[in-house]
């Protein structure tokens, strides 16, 4: 059985017409809910959440000193622990993010911000819509990390 006990990208994945994606739970292992016509299949959110976490992470990692320099500009903090603990969080962000989810308020900030998770009705990641917006303290927007706007699969 999968440890995924929640669907991390709740309300920013939606098919490819564009409908939001649903999320239901079969026993305790959530799953999202893709209509194809008038069936309803049933993906585990881990396949859709493991695509755009492994896309997330491949982005972060090819700019971790830009991003890392970034958080640190924003925390006001500029000393060898802080880099080194936001430099452990990026080389492990497919665990936190299985383990700690994304927290409510950052799902709907970047819903606000333009931000789709756009997948076929096998599961399949399609595309990202990605906000081109700047983020607090001079961080940049998503589109810093590979050209911004959508991304196609």
């Amino acid at each position: 059985m999968s440890k995924h006990t929640q669907a991390i990208f709740q309300n920013l994945v939606f098919d490819e017409n564009g409908n939001p994606v649903e999320v239901t739970y079969i026993g305790a292992e959530p799953h999202y809910v893709i209509l194809d016509g008038d069936f309803k299949r049933h993906v585990a959110a881990e396949e859709i959440d493991r695509q755009v976490i492994e896309w997330l992470q491949g982005q972060v990692s090819a700019n971790e000193e830009l991003v890392a320099g970034g958080i640190m500009n924003m925390l006001g903090k500029d000393d060898l622990f802080t880099k080194a603990m936001i430099d452990s969080s990026i080389k492990n962000m497919d665990q936190l993010m299985e383990t700690q989810g994304l927290p409510p308020d950052a799902r709907m900030m970047l819903g606000m911000m333009g931000f789709k998770i756009i997948v076929n009705y096998h599961g399949e990641l399609v595309k990202l819509d990605m906000p081109e917006q700047e983020l607090p303290g001079g961080l940049g927007g998503f589109g810093d990390f590979g050209g911004g706007g959508d991304e196609d699969w």
